[in-house]
């Protein structure tokens, strides 16, 4: 008899793949950085503070505007053209002579201003605020006192965060809108948005209009504000992201929307470390730099500044505080060693929120002191990014108490320790073309 072939053994399972450490770490970072928008109210704090400290500024100086920004200005618009042209920044002013221009301009970084402090539509406010911001600034960079530095660099970073979900209109707006909904997707709402649609179909018109002109500073790829990116090329693609942001939530509310939600949220995130660390260079430096001073190193760098009298607003104030050795050598010392300390100082909870206490005071002794409030104000804003949520939780549910007391019609208020009204329910829900 022919012999039976021996069986094949059975086929063995592969084993299970387990991932490395460093790909778990990789992994659950991945997942951090874009399963939510980090940081709400931090970023609507920032969001607030350089808004309003830079309409507070333009108001202060509407009737220097010409002076300052404007046809009467010493540094007349031909010598701004031609170092514009050396230096390749962005300004919208050197697009034509006439008056009635510039006071457009103007005006139209006063309403950005305002409406991006309110919230309202803070996505397509946000970049003219970065565009008002930027063409005044560039237009006179001999005007500033360090604040408008900050502003300059911060109004870019805002446009990538979404800063309007909590404390804003659009918030207030999002959450009437999914409640209008019943249940049902409150993106559906959101995306029936006229006035969004209009204002972002005039704008297109404008910049379209603007770039067949061929006007300054209007190339694709080159002199923008990265490398081979022109600003053509920014402002186009800001553009038409709000309006592919629309489409998906109108037409692809699937895996598009989820797709492109991640995206956002982890420019958000993204913009929101570089602040961060923005911040954090700015006192790293200033603190280096102050330790090679003589006049640091010996303590006497504060007592010179308090007894000019240009930097003077409260002469009686400063002569006391200016007479005192021992107060002036403490803060002088103290200064230096806050500035250095404060990035090293930011895995560790307690001590990075009493430096932070410690250069919120010395920043209102400052505007108080040497009558610098704008650059105070800009300041004190960039700290706050690293305020305790906690606390701002606690700030908005005690000012949202407050706010129902003066103005609701004999309805109970909210119990104080309650989360406040303007958080997002969800990502999605309520965003609008240019919301």
């Amino acid at each position: 008899m022919p012999q039976q072939a021996p069986a094949s053994p059975a086929p063995q399972e592969p084993e299970p793949y387990e991932e490395t450490r460093i790909e778990r770490a990789i992994g659950r970072g991945f997942r951090y950085a874009t399963s939510r928008a980090l940081a709400p109210y931090q970023t609507a704090v920032i969001r607030i503070g350089f808004s309003a400290t830079w309409l507070l500024f333009l108001l202060r100086e509407w009737p220097h505007r010409a002076v300052l920004y404007g046809p009467d200005s010493p540094w007349s618009l031909d010598m701004a053209r031609r170092l514009l042209g050396g230096n390749h920044a962005f300004s919208v002013l050197p697009w034509s002579d006439g008056r009635g221009w510039f006071e457009g301009v103007y005006l139209l970084a006063i309403v950005a201003a305002a409406l991006l402090m309110l919230g309202w539509r803070t996505r397509t406010m946000s970049v003219l605020f970065m565009v008002g911001v930027i063409s005044l600034q560039n237009r006179s960079i001999f005007i500033g006192d360090g604040g408008d530095n900050v502003i300059h660099l911060m109004s870019m970073y805002l446009v990538l965060t979404r800063c309007g979900q909590v404390w804003s209109l659009d918030a207030r707006r999002a959450k009437r809108a999914a409640a209008a909904a019943d249940g049902t997707d409150g993106a559906a709402a959101g995306s029936r948005d006229l006035p969004g649609v209009i204002l972002w179909a005039v704008l297109g018109l404008a910049l379209a209009a603007a770039q067949v002109g061929g006007n300054y500073g209007l190339s694709w790829f080159d002199h923008g504000p990265f490398p081979h990116i022109g600003w053509s090329l920014v402002l186009w693609g800001l553009w038409a992201t709000h309006g592919l942001w629309w489409a998906v939530q109108r037409y692809a509310p699937g895996e598009p929307r989820v797709v492109l939600d991640t995206v956002t949220k982890l420019a958000h995130n993204g913009a929101l470390l570089v602040i961060m660390v923005e911040v954090c260079l700015i006192y790293a430096t200033a603190g280096w730099y102050k330790i090679q001073g003589s006049r640091w190193q010996d303590g006497t760098a504060v007592y010179f500044p308090m007894h000019l009298d240009y930097f003077s607003p409260w002469p009686a104030l400063s002569e006391l505080l200016g007479s005192n050795g021992v107060m002036i050598m403490l803060i002088t010392y103290g200064t230096v060693i806050v500035q250095v300390a404060f990035p090293f100082t930011l895995f560790n909870r307690r001590l990075k929120n009493v430096l932070l206490v410690v250069m919120i005071c010395e920043h209102l002794s400052i505007a108080i002191l040497l009558g610098l409030p704008f650059f105070s104000l800009a300041m004190i804003t960039a700290d706050a990014v690293f305020l305790p949520t906690n606390f701002l939780t606690w700030l908005s549910a005690r000012l949202s108490g407050l706010r129902e007391r003066l103005f609701s019609r004999g309805g109970p208020a909210r119990p104080a320790g309650d989360e406040p009204d303007t958080r997002t329910e969800h990502s999605g829900g309520g965003h609008t073309l240019v919301g």
